[in-house]
């Protein structure tokens, strides 16, 4: 069994990966999603990832793994020092193969994430992608039919705004992130979930539009738009540009990456 580990700046999700599976995704058996403490120690990660795990946690065979949280990098490659050591297993991150060419300025200025869900987008689809990750932040990254990443954009993400805006208007609280009964609301609960659903599918569309329009004019081709991240469930549904929905993409990427450097 493949364990994947996606350390982001909210959550840390695992997945559970069948490794004699050839379906197209890859074979996940179970996933799981904590809350990402910054300040967890390698024990703390690990006295929670093994509890999750169950049973299954002796019968790890490999490890496909990053982290987006500086603070934890160091504490996750001391957990699987520490607790699968033998164990076979990779950390994205600089100098690790995923045969993602990286077009951008900086190519170390791209985070594990955007690389690992360029791998996976292009597996998927052999063509032009834009993936849009709900998560902390809004990351919306594009990848050429050749599976390069040509770069992106970042927005805040949906709680980040919710926060900022319940702190700084006096009259304002954070609200359960639904949908409303219209898009124009009839107190102040239904006018914030109006404007952030809306609002963000709004954003998201209009960028998308855009960032679509050009990638097909510089290289041809149409362009498959993809949706994951913990809050896409969100926003989906109300998109206009979003065709895919893909909860597992970041894990299914650490499933590949796994496979290029052991297989």
């Amino acid at each position: 069994m493949l364990l994947a580990l996606d350390v982001g700046n909210t959550n840390i999700t695992l997945g559970l990966y069948d490794t004699e599976s050839q379906d197209s995704g890859g074979g996940l058996v179970r996933d799981w999603r904590m809350r990402t403490e910054p300040r967890m120690t390698a024990d703390e990660m690990a006295l929670t990832v093994r509890g999750l795990l169950g049973e299954h946690a002796e019968r790890i065979t490999g490890i496909s793994a990053l982290s987006t949280v500086p603070s934890l990098l160091r504490e996750l490659r001391v957990m699987l020092g520490r607790y699968w050591d033998g164990v076979p297993r990779v950390v994205v991150e600089p100098g690790v193969r995923t045969g993602v060419p990286l077009l951008v300025d900086n190519p170390k200025e791209v985070g594990a994430d955007r690389v690992i869900n360029t791998l996976a987008a292009h597996h998927l689809h052999a063509t032009n992608c834009v993936v849009v990750d709900f998560g902390t932040s809004t990351n919306v990254d594009v990848i050429s039919a050749k599976g390069e990443f040509l770069g992106g954009a970042f927005a805040p993400g949906v709680e980040i705004s919710l926060d900022a805006l319940a702190s700084r208007a006096a009259q304002l609280r954070k609200v359960e992130l639904t949908r409303p009964r219209s898009v124009i609301g009839k107190n102040t609960v239904e006018c914030l979930q109006s404007g952030i659903l809306y609002g963000f599918a709004g954003q998201v569309d209009g960028l998308v539009r855009r960032i679509v329009a050009e990638l097909e004019s510089t290289h041809g081709g149409t362009a498959v738009v993809l949706a994951t991240g913990g809050l896409a469930p969100l926003v989906v549904a109300e998109s206009q540009t979003i065709t895919h929905h893909v909860p597992d993409l970041t894990l299914l990427g650490l499933r590949l990456v796994y496979d290029r450097n052991f297989r």
